[in-house]
């Protein structure tokens, strides 16, 4: 009997430091360092791409260090973005903004002036793109103050940004030049973008983020030189969310751009709902493959100023990486994505 007990005593003991070794790791495992870039105002799911980043940082998953809007003709989404950050509680999360106006979407669909200069009613500060900091600067002094290796760059919008950081020459933030700090900060950079490159008759297809609105030289440029794994996603057209939003309050900002976007661009509720690629970028960026997603052919994209993008099947070592989603899965990601989306900000104890 003292044998049995002792053996039960030991086993019980086992499993209670295999208990506590998981719970440690669980503990030791940081959340993913982003950047998100987006175009915020040339669509709502932008919008819900962030609203999904917050989500994951109140779960410790994510830890937002920037936002910065790379689109300059529609100068007020870097307030819609400030306004997103408040209301999830992350006023303090920094905001930059490019300060030209030749790239972007030229149609403010979202109402996006209204909405940002609306600073009592959602509590932010930025209202003109001029009043957050430069986009390039910004995104250097983000990298500087992280480890190697440790930063995820996730563009939803153009590529402007990413591009202009890229192509960046040493100052008084860091004596490196851009190349040399991507090289040594970032760990990847996720896109939603090519989203036709892979089609039955194997040509170039152009879509919003990397070929229109005065991006397809900035596109190119990264396709071709940047050093750390690309990853384009291509998944979300018939993913839709928004209608999860009317159960959030009225004063909600996320909320409020949905409902802007859709019924003032096209004349619909939130019952009618969005696509979600911009949604799937950011789940990707925190989840990886997750239940939803798979990796597609090993190949390279091949990007071209004029015609877009072609997706170049190869079994020699790529550092890009195509990813597609599941057959059949539309509805349980869709209800995914509208849950976290339409959950309440964490509140602080």
């Amino acid at each position: 009997m003292m044998k049995i007990t002792a053996c039960l005593a030991m086993l019980i003991g086992l499993s209670l430091v295999g208990v506590c070794s998981g719970a440690q790791e669980q503990t030791r495992k940081q959340p993913i360092k982003i950047v998100f870039d987006t175009d915020m105002g040339s669509d709502c799911d932008d919008v819900g791409a962030l609203a999904l980043l917050h989500a994951y940082a109140d779960m410790g998953r994510a830890e937002i260090i920037g936002t910065v809007y790379s689109s300059g003709k529609v100068p007020y989404g870097a307030g819609i973005t400030q306004a997103i950050n408040v209301y999830y509680g992350r006023a303090d999360i920094p905001v930059g903004a490019y300060f030209g106006d030749d790239v972007g979407d030229p149609v403010d669909k979202m109402k996006a002036e209204e909405l940002a200069r609306d600073t009592v009613r959602f509590g932010h500060t930025i209202v003109h793109n001029r009043d957050a900091e430069e986009i390039t600067r910004l995104n250097r002094r983000l990298l500087v103050a992280q480890k190697d290796n440790s930063v995820v760059y996730v563009t939803v919008g153009h590529t402007k940004g990413l591009h202009d950081l890229l192509v960046s020459q040493p100052d008084d933030i860091s004596p490196l030049g851009g190349r040399e700090l991507v090289q040594k900060k970032i760990k990847r950079w996720i896109a939603l973008g090519a989203l036709f490159a892979i089609n039955k008759e194997g040509s170039h297809r152009k879509d919003w983020n990397f070929s229109f609105n005065g991006t397809a030289s900035y596109t190119k440029t990264l396709v071709e030189n940047f050093p750390k794994p690309m990853v384009f996603v291509t998944a979300g057209t018939d993913v839709l969310t928004g209608k999860s939003l009317k159960q959030t309050p009225p004063g909600n900002i996320v909320r409020t751009a949905y409902t802007e976007w859709l019924g003032n661009y096209s004349r619909k509720t939130l019952d009618d709902q969005r696509p979600s690629w911009d949604l799937i970028a950011v789940y990707y960026a925190v989840e990886g493959l997750g239940d939803y997603l798979i990796e597609g052919p090993n190949g390279f994209l091949d990007f071209d100023i004029e015609k877009g993008s072609r997706w170049i099947e190869s079994e020699g070592p790529s550092n890009q990486t195509l990813l597609v989603q599941k057959k059949n899965i539309q509805q349980p990601l869709s209800r995914y994505l509208n849950r976290m989306i339409s959950l309440p900000p964490r509140q602080e104890p």
